[in-house]
């Protein structure tokens, strides 16, 4: 019996100490989980693991603690992935993006001739909050109450500065208890379309997703595919009065010929050893004819560069159903012409994004965006398998790829954006290898 008696004693005295850790740890994490800083570091590491399965999980990041970044510079759809980052980034760092200031023109270099414009005269800034509210948000520096000087970070750059050292320097930011409470944390050296890439593609679809024109654009692209409409009912009458043969209302052709784009992309050809990045005029007329499920008569719009509007060849070629416009034989370059660079391109960008079929350069980002922007709304409308459903989609929200050859008749590749790639790197820098399946990664 003592020997029994002291077993016993000897296992409670083991076992209560161990009830005791339990029954605090219990506690601690009833108290944590209470706590919106807890809630946030759980979901924020927890994110892009559960983000695809539950595309409702978020978590809302603080409004009172800001990120600020450079100004964004380049072309249009590489300062829409340079504020994407940085959104991202501040989402990380559990902080409100101070809103950037976008670059007017393509002169990066010389910083005093950058033509500097705010996010909210191209973008409606309450719309892009309203849409992405408790995913990202946009801030206004009237928004700072500057009781505290700014934590300044100096991002890395060049070789050494490699994904995972960069996603390392970021945690040790947001893990320091002096950062943690200050207001401001400004971010200074390269573009932030140069930052490392540690977000998914889903999460960049999102963001552009939130990316809404402030009316007065929005309008002018109305206007812009109204004229496209207009045409179309002319045809159509003059073609077709039974009504048996369906018109495309329009296909959008992203075509990159311009002089400069050639000799850059031959040269990238050469270095790379691929022959899948420059496709000449003819070829491009060509592999669009071939492009099935097309009714003629059918309105191309020419999405091309101002140096090719005086260029009438662009319009010449083209097969016998298929009538090529740009803006100026559309009859709206007057509303073209009233705006800078940047605006021009945001108007291009939605008439192909909104085209029935869209024909790109999956080495350009421009094309390549539009692609997203479109596997994006065929998801959202529940069409999971885009290579199935292509038939059903009567070849509303088609894309191709003129520079990759299909498997079919001569005609483009069909192109869905990969949704489930773990990067934009493909979208940032280009890739031959495209399909119409929008889980490529998990085929």
């Amino acid at each position: 019996m003592g020997l029994a008696n002291w077993r016993v004693r000897s296992y409670d005295f083991q076992i209560k100490p161990i009830i005791a850790i339990v029954i605090f740890i219990v506690l601690l994490r009833t108290i944590l989980t209470a706590s919106p800083s807890f809630a946030w570091f759980e979901q924020r590491f927890s994110y892009g693991a559960t983000r695809s399965s539950k595309p409702n999980l978020r978590a809302d990041v603080r409004k009172d603690k800001f990120l600020e970044v450079p100004q964004i510079v380049w072309g249009l759809n590489n300062q829409k992935i340079a504020l994407a980052r940085s959104l991202l980034t501040a989402r990380f760092l559990n902080r409100t993006l101070l809103m950037p200031s976008f670059s007017a023109s393509l002169i990066y270099k010389e910083v005093e001739l950058l033509q500097p414009m705010q996010f909210n005269k191209i973008f409606d800034f309450e719309k892009f909050n309203s849409i992405c509210d408790g995913f990202v948000q946009l801030g206004q520096y009237s928004e700072l109450s500057n009781k505290t000087d700014p934590f300044v970070v100096q991002k890395g750059c060049g070789r050494k500065w490699t994904k995972e050292r960069d996603l390392r320097h970021l945690k040790e930011i947001f893990n320091d208890n002096k950062v943690h409470d200050l207001e401001l944390v400004r971010i200074e050296g390269k573009n932030p379309f140069l930052w490392q890439d540690h977000w998914p593609v889903r999460d960049y679809a999102e963001i552009f997703g939130c990316l809404v024109l402030v009316n007065e654009i929005e309008n002018d692209v109305v206007k812009v595919i109204s004229k496209i409409g207009e045409i179309n009912l002319k045809v159509k009458n003059n073609t077709d009065t039974s009504g048996s043969n369906p018109v495309v209302p329009y296909m959008a052709v992203h075509m990159r010929i311009e002089k400069d784009w050639m000799i850059h992309c031959k040269k990238w050809e050469q270095r790379s050893g691929l022959n899948q990045i420059c496709s000449s005029k003819n070829e491009i007329l060509d592999r669009v004819s071939h492009i099935t499920g097309v009714n003629p008569p059918a309105v191309v719009y020419l999405a091309i560069a101002d140096s090719l509007l005086e260029d009438n060849s662009v319009l010449e070629g083209w097969k016998t159903g298929l009538m090529p416009y740009e803006k100026k034989s559309l009859g709206v370059w007057e509303i073209y012409k009233k705006y800078p660079y940047l605006i021009q391109s945001a108007i291009d960008f939605e008439v192909c994004s909104r085209a029935d079929i869209f024909v790109g350069n999956t080495y350009s980002t421009f094309s390549s965006l539009v692609v997203l922007s479109r596997t994006h709304k065929l998801l959202k409308l529940g069409f999971t398998d885009l290579c199935k459903n292509h038939d059903q989609l009567d070849i509303r929200f088609t894309s191709y790829a003129y520079n990759i050859l299909g498997d079919k008749n001569g005609a483009p590749k069909q192109w869905s954006t990969d949704m489930v790639d773990s990067s934009l790197q493909k979208i940032s820098f280009g890739t031959n290898n495209i399909s119409c399946d929008a889980n490529m990664s998990n085929s």
